[in-house]
């Protein structure tokens, strides 16, 4: 006799309709790919809701770290350790450093020509002088200049107003004495040259008459250089002062009894004035 469990059963599913074996195993591929999604979906959410919570807690300021129970210390060893030297950090040399450039300037040149005229300020003031000379001015016309005494050499002298390019002077008058002076700028190396030839004047001048003489009676009074020139003509003495600053020389007409002595006061208040003028000084 059958189990009454299994009759009953049977009878339940006497009329049941089953799936063919394919489409049951089908089915089951199904439910067990959407069982694996579920699982994964709810996977990711609880992701989620952890790294949510994670950044909540980053943004809240850190809370103090509990202290630390208290334990008795180490009792402290007999020879003390040494700690380790500090490294110095390394940081750059004189050597390691790039030097900065020079300035830049602009490489065109100027087209402003200096004004070549000599200024007032450049020759001598009646301050320079003893008292009782007074200034007149004066077209410099006469023969006063030292060119003017070549005329007694019997030899041509050479020009001693070599590449000038302008000129100014000035007339000192007194009861007992006079001053003559003139002051020429000169182009180049002119100047110099024109120093030069002063000196060849004053040695190489052959007199026409005898007793006559032209001679350099003292250099190096003042200023870049200086001459003075003394000359007897005809019975009559005569002193010429010769005094350069840079482009600048200065030529003085002095009292015709001056020593060397008396010369070099002149000429380095000559050469101070001169200074006015010239960018040598």
């Amino acid at each position: 006799m059958p189990d009454p469990l299994f009759a009953e059963l049977y009878r339940d599913t006497e009329y049941l309709t089953w799936a063919p074996t394919e489409q049951v195993r089908r089915r089951g591929r199904q439910r067990t790919r959407r069982t694996r999604i579920a699982a994964g979906l709810a996977s990711a959410v609880a992701v989620a809701v952890v790294a949510t919570g994670a950044a909540a807690l980053a943004g809240r300021p850190d809370a103090s770290p509990p202290a630390p129970p208290a334990t008795n210390p180490p009792a402290p060893s007999s020879t003390p350790s040494r700690a380790a030297d500090p490294t110095p950090s390394r940081g750059p040399t004189s050597a390691d450093a790039t030097p900065p450039g020079p300035p830049r300037t602009s490489s065109r040149p100027s087209t402003e020509t200096p004004d070549p005229a000599v200024p007032a300020a450049a020759l001598l003031q009646l301050s320079d002088l003893p008292d009782g000379f007074v200034r007149r001015e004066s077209d410099l016309d006469g023969d006063w200049s030292l060119e003017a005494v070549t005329i007694y050499c019997r030899n041509n002298s050479p020009s001693i107003r070599v590449g000038e390019v302008a000129l100014r002077g000035v007339v000192f008058d007194s009861p007992t004495a006079g001053l003559i002076e003139r002051v020429t700028r000169h182009s180049g190396d002119n100047a110099a040259m024109s120093m030069d030839r002063v000196r060849r004047v004053a040695r190489e001048c052959v007199p026409h008459r005898e007793g006559d003489s032209l001679s350099i009676m003292a250099e190096g009074l003042a200023g870049d250089e200086s001459v003075l020139v003394g000359a007897v003509i005809e019975g009559k003495p005569g002193r010429w002062l010769f005094v350069r600053q840079g482009d600048l020389v200065a030529q003085l007409r002095l009292d015709s009894k001056s020593t060397p002595a008396e010369a070099r006061i002149y000429a380095q208040r000559a050469a101070n004035r001169l200074c006015a003028g010239t960018d040598a000084c």
